[in-house]
């Protein structure tokens, strides 16, 4: 078979997730300006917890607009009227970079996108860092929900899950090491010198405060911000000469409100001091490798950063971390080992002391082996996804047979996480 001006490949975004687009933006720029590619971007709505309504398809849209990216918007009361229309796209892939379903619309969920198209799922994480408590080696949250069951194609950057797939009854032909697009993007955004920071003040240190949504030992819980966030404003407002920028996980607010850690006023309150400092801002949207091209420290609890800030400048950040959190993965130790570890404010003050009197420490052998795993193919990730979907685009290969999948799929196991409808 060939790929023909009037045979193209016809290729789907189907994005809710925009905080993490660039893990398919550098596939999505190499489609478009390929000729064998017919690309369509889509908004959908989305939710993140059980008593909010699907929504902020707006949000989604206007990201996509910022960006100068052309898209159709699937604002639709009834999912299944986007679907009739997604179906008649025809399209040949879609691809995905959030797995959780149950944030999907129900007719945009994989068991009915499989019906009639590949899917294609690239991680909206940069390195799976982290193993669940009592499970040896990957976490089967990472390669056995529904959307992994369901993918025509699945990219990643770490061995170990490719070897996981394929104890599975579907096995792993369908996966494939490439790396990600999302770290290619930041290293190179850094490398390139861009930068960008929302602040003002002439001669300070400049450094990222980024938070974790995590705050419960029954998921990840690498979290902070409630034991210390009140600390950190006091910081603020004694370090004048340090600007600060918080830059939260996007779920993190919502989910300190919707999981009753902190209380919204509490919140409300703690915010309008923190934004009336002139040394303080909150960055939630923007590009964050301009931050780190512009920062001189970074502050995390984690977890995707510890890995993506010390591959994207070349210096470590630190990590503030709970000692309570989730088991690290092999990948998740060298990204802690490639940042300074504190685990309270005393080491944390500590910490920046030496950095202000002495620079960051050389911290070049724990980034080049956190390299070596989480960057197989440097810059190399989107190009061999395109060539991964062109390939399998002409061998014809058939949709997904869902009778061959025996496993449960993880998100329907007890004490996992259950649908909320």
């Amino acid at each position: 078979m060939t790929i023909s001006e009037s045979n193209k490949i016809r290729v789907v975004f189907l994005v809710f997730y925009y905080e993490a687009w660039d893990a398919l933006a550098g596939i999505y720029e190499l489609m478009r300006a390929d000729s064998q590619f017919d690309v369509t971007v889509i908004s959908i709505p989305r939710r993140f917890s059980s008593e909010a309504p699907f929504a902020e398809e707006d949000e989604v849209s206007h990201y996509f607009d910022r960006l100068g990216v052309p898209h159709l918007r699937y604002n639709f009361d009834d999912s299944f009227e986007g679907l009739k229309n997604l179906k008649d796209l025809k399209p040949d892939y879609v691809f995905i970079n959030y797995p959780w379903q149950r944030n999907y619309q129900a007719g945009y969920r994989v068991d009915q996108l499989t019906e009639f198209t590949k899917v294609c799922y690239v991680p909206y994480y940069s390195a799976p860092l982290v193993i669940e408590p009592d499970q040896e080696g990957v976490a089967p949250h990472l390669y056995m929900q529904r959307s992994h069951q369901l993918a025509s194609l699945v990219f990643t950057q770490d061995k170990n899950v490719h070897l996981a797939y394929a104890k599975t009854s579907r096995g792993n032909e369908h996966v494939f090491v490439t790396g990600t697009p999302k770290l290619d993007a930041l290293v190179s955004k850094v490398s390139h010198g861009e930068k960008s920071w929302p602040l003002d003040n002439a001669g300070n240190f400049k450094m990222i405060w980024a938070p974790h949504h995590s705050y419960s030992p029954a998921w990840l819980n690498f979290g902070n911000f409630p034991s210390i966030f009140e600390d950190m404003l006091g910081f603020a407002e004694e370090n004048s000469d340090v600007d600060i920028v918080l830059r939260p996980h996007p779920l993190m607010f919502r989910t300190l409100i919707d999981r009753d850690v902190l209380e919204e006023s509490v919140i409300e309150n703690w915010l309008r001091k923190w934004n009336a400092l002139p040394n303080t801002s909150v960055d939630s949207e923007d590009d964050v490798a301009l931050l780190f091209g512009a920062a001189d420290l970074m502050v995390t609890d984690g977890i995707s950063f510890l890995g993506e800030y010390p591959l994207a400048t070349n210096k470590p950040g630190i990590f503030f971390e709970n000692p309570e959190h989730w088991p690290l993965s092999e990948l998740g130790e060298l990204a802690a080992e490639a940042n300074i570890r504190v685990s309270n404010f005393n080491e944390f003050l500590e910490a920046f002391k030496q950095v202000r009197t002495n620079g960051l420490p050389n911290f070049e052998k724990q980034i080049a082996a956190l390299r070596l795993l989480a960057q197989p193919y440097p810059g190399l990730a989107s190009s061999k996804i395109v060539e991964v979907v062109r390939n399998d685009y002409l061998r014809q290969t058939p949709l997904v047979d869902k009778s061959v999948i025996t496993e449960i799929a993880w998100e329907n196991r007890p004490g996992t996480e259950p649908a909320w409808d």
